[in-house]
């Protein structure tokens, strides 16, 4: 259960309201998600984070699939439900197959084992990757 009410339009503020509206537009729905719903209370956050959104997940070096397939891997790592829920979604919307996620459970699961077994033995980075990656 939300620790806020979720607005609806009717109890949004105009300037909330105008944000699920871009929302509406910029996603071709009619649909506003529960978040959006939540950060209504705080209409300079709600714009705030939903103009990062449409920066960070438009169209770029990565393509949308594996924007938010890293989505889905950061949200396990989180322990977010919600994220892993909306965006698990969104990944299949944009092609991700039942083989591709059953992969990313597989990477997720064993960079969290390497990490923590790297950060329990405290093991020193390789002096050859310390140095910035050159390329482009």
């Amino acid at each position: 259960m939300s620790l806020v009410p979720l607005l609806d339009d009717s109890t949004a503020s105009p300037r909330a309201r105008a944000v699920f509206d871009d929302i509406r537009r910029s996603r071709g729905t009619d649909h506003v998600n529960a978040i959006w719903r939540a950060l209504a209370h705080d209409p300079a956050q709600l714009e705030m984070t939903w103009s990062q959104v449409k920066q960070v997940m438009a169209p770029g070096a990565l393509d949308a699939l594996t924007k938010e397939l890293v989505y889905v891997a950061i949200s396990a790592a989180n322990n977010c439900a919600y994220c892993l829920h909306t965006h698990t979604h969104a990944a299949r919307a944009k092609g991700m197959t039942d083989a591709m996620h059953a992969e990313l459970l597989q990477v997720i699961a064993l960079a969290s084992q390497t990490n923590r077994l790297a950060i329990a033995l405290q093991v020193e980075v390789d002096p050859r990757y310390r140095a910035p990656a050159v390329g482009g």
